[in-house]
């Protein structure tokens, strides 16, 4: 069970932002009487085998023991049919507009699809998806407004959490015969699982499965687009929570069409759309738009309003993007200018849109070529993005306290947030880009939407570009999501380890409602090299972001998710992780190998004194002696409970700085332990003074208790 003696389960480093696994359910004491149709199908009786045939030598042949587990079985038993006509006459049911049936299900009779439940009510559709099925569904459903009302229709595959590997798998191959019957254009939505989506448009959701799991309205998230050549593209179909069943979602478009620049201002609310129009307005009439298309602004009337608010390969970046979106889908050459229709259409993309369309703006500020882009493109952009981020939060004095550190001899922050960002590519055959001898391969526009997807942070870094570059719909970009507020006491202002870009790494780790705010504990450069005084700021103060810098200028720490308490006994829970800022940025989570989250103990003679994350005594993933001054992160290969390499330059290492900060409020512990004296927590000492006639100067000074009001 040590840092690194025994075997370690496997753990991986938490991307950013990614989802994390859902939490085991826990069963009710007791459960209400379900309906017949929810209740799971009967386990079907075991299997008796017949006595196996031996081989010449009395030993049982191999084809008789498996014909003795197994039945009968064979191309025959397993084929699946569709009853054509039935669900042919079903799938027309919901085609036909003036039919109040909405929604037909197709399920399985046997090794047959059949056709299932119907009705005009979603809410009944989805009470059909159970865990315990599997089925087929074909749906109808209306958008637009009084005026110009279209029908569009899905076909849903929906597998249950409790459906075997087997039938999953051949849910898949029998897909293919319903989709003989559903006439449906090949454009696939595939349902993606996401935990937290802190800019969705929300626009209506219905339970699923008793409320396990949430399902978007496809009124909202299935509008095509379609432009002039006929094309057609869907957004993306996600689920909202950790989902307990798969659900996969082909959609057909209904008779009426609609342009990619109406689409694209049906994103946006009217008061939104008109400050859009007033900004392109703006752009468009100004002098530098002069010799351009009536109703387009040229690059240098966009450098002229952002001014030194954005770094100018970020300007020219996002204007190569806007002036290179075609809306015709013909191929023809850039334009001359960037027209009101390119511009609303990059501002849906870049603050609305999904991972498929935010990845198709990124591609047109990468390069001018149609196709794929070399990973070094990738990375220099990723580069500038991040630059751009810290730039134009500094020129609108927005750091929220925080200051951008430049580590003498350490590669900038900026490339080292880059690098973690663009470590998280992967190429087509699932592997990372991973050494500068990748740099050379090719990045589809496959591989650069799922980056994206994965990747939270560069949606979130485009968003803060536009919103405080552009000065464009600010008040719908919430700062304390992405950048805490600083709080250190008066008067104890110093230098910190920390920068913007390492703390707006650390933050999207840390649970949600932690993240809004930042405040001083501990530093070395102000409270001494003191272990007493570590143990006496931090304990009983909530969950605190430890970090130090050791002589070799390796910069690491740890997240505690609990208050710190002195014991000499392994305290925390999965939540804690620990992390490196330099020479690279990484969070390595928690494996499940062990408890051994935290560890603070002092004044004890037998047992370690000090401070420890991860592995066990004298073989911590991170241990600072009471020795102050001293520690260690021994790790071979990794630590067994976060599966962190060694953090430190080297095993055994001294420092100087050393910080920690509580994250999020205070626990009401410490709120109350503020209202009182000191003398409230010595009543003795109160009693003495009285009866040496000494009065309590601070009586009336401080706040009346809410109970005595």
């Amino acid at each position: 069970m040590g840092g690194g003696g025994g075997a370690a389960r496997p753990g991986s480093r938490r991307a950013l932002g990614a989802p994390s696994e859902p939490p085991p359910r826990s069963e009710p004491a007791a459960r209400s009487p379900q309906p017949a149709w929810l209740s799971p199908p009967p386990r079907p009786p075991a299997l008796r085998a017949s006595p196996p045939r031996s081989d010449p030598c009395g030993r049982p042949g191999v084809r008789s023991v498996l014909r003795a587990a197994c039945p009968p079985c064979g191309p025959a038993a397993m084929a699946t049919k569709i009853d054509k006509e039935a669900c042919r006459a079903a799938y027309n049911l919901v085609r036909d507009d003036g039919s109040a049936v909405i929604w037909v299900t197709f399920k399985y009779d046997g090794s047959t699809i059949v056709p299932g439940e119907q009705g005009a009510e979603y809410q009944d559709f989805i009470q059909q998806c159970t865990d315990d099925i599997r089925l087929f569904a074909f749906v109808r459903f209306t958008t637009g407004d009084a005026m110009s009302k279209r029908s569009k229709f899905a076909l849903i595959t929906w597998i249950g959490e409790n459906v075997s590997g087997l039938q999953r798998a051949k849910t898949g191959t029998d897909k293919t015969l319903v989709k003989e019957v559903v006439q449906v254009l090949a454009c696939l939505l595939r349902g993606r699982v996401c935990q937290e989506f802190p800019d969705w448009p929300w626009r209506g959701t219905q339970n699923l499965s008793a409320g396990r799991c949430c399902l978007p309205l496809w009124k909202s998230w299935m509008d095509e687009q379609t432009d002039k050549s006929g094309s057609r593209c869907w957004k993306d179909f996600h689920l909202l929570q950790p989902c307990r069943g798969f659900c996969q979602i082909e959609g057909k478009m209904g008779n009426a069409k609609s342009r990619s620049g109406q689409n694209a201002c049906s994103q946006f609310l009217p008061e939104e759309r008109a400050e859009i129009d007033r900004l392109f307005d703006a752009l468009s009439s100004g002098k530098h738009s002069s010799n351009t298309p009536h109703r387009s602004f040229s690059l240098q009337a966009l450098q002229s309003h952002i001014g030194e608010a954005l770094p100018p390969e970020m300007v020219t970046r996002l204007y190569d993007g806007m002036q290179r979106v075609n809306l015709t889908g013909t191929a023809k050459g850039p334009s001359e200018g960037v027209s009101q229709e390119q511009f609303t259409v990059s501002m849906s993309h870049l603050l609305k849109g999904n991972s498929e369309e935010k990845s198709l703006i990124i591609l047109k500020m990468i390069s001018a070529t149609e196709g794929p882009v070399k990973a070094r493109e990738v990375l220099k952009f990723t580069e500038d993005l991040v630059g751009s981020v810290v730039h134009v939060l500094d020129h609108r004095q927005q750091l929220r306290g925080w200051t951008q550190k430049k580590a003498p001899g350490c590669p900038p922050r900026v490339q080292v947030l880059a690098a973690q960002l663009f470590s998280e590519m992967k190429l087509q055959e699932g592997e990372k880009l991973l050494g500068p001898q990748q740099l050379d391969c090719d990045c589809d526009r496959a591989m650069i939407e799922d980056w994206v997807f994965r990747t939270p942070h560069v949606a979130m870094f485009l968003s803060v570009v536009i919103h405080r570059g552009f000065l464009l719909l600010c008040s719908s970009l919430n700062l304390s999501a992405l950048l805490p507020e600083r709080l250190v006491d008066q008067g104890r202002e110093f230098e910190s380890i920390l920068d913007v870009l390492s703390v707006i790494y650390l933050n999207s780790h840390l649970p949600r409602e932690q993240r809004h705010r930042w405040h001083l504990l501990f530093s070395s450069e102000l409270h001494g090299h003191s272990f007493a005084q570590l143990c006496g700021l931090i304990t009983q103060r909530g969950p605190c972001v430890m970090l130090l810098e050791d002589h070799d200028g390796h910069v690491f720490g740890g997240f505690a998710s609990c208050s710190w308490e002195v014991k000499p006994q392994f305290q925390g829970d999965d939540r804690c992780f620990l992390f490196s800022i330099s020479p690279s940025m990484a969070v390595y989570t928690c494996t499940g190998y062990n408890d051994h989250y935290m560890y603070l103990n002092h004044r004890q003679q037998t047992i370690p004194n000090g401070l420890g994350m991860g592995g066990q005594h004298n073989y911590f993933g991170l241990w600072i002696d009471v020795d102050f001054g001293k520690g260690h992160s021994k790790a071979k290969p990794t630590c067994t409970t976060y599966n962190s390499p060694q953090l430190s330059a080297k095993e055994n290492f001294r420092f100087e700085k050393l910080e920690v900060w509580a994250v999020g409020d205070p626990p009401e512990s410490q709120l109350a332990k503020s209202k009182k004296s000191i003398l409230d927590v010595d009543p003795e000492a109160q009693i003495l003074l009285e009866s040496c006639g000494r009065s309590c100067h601070s009586q009336g000074l401080r706040e009346v208790p809410e109970d005595d009001e």
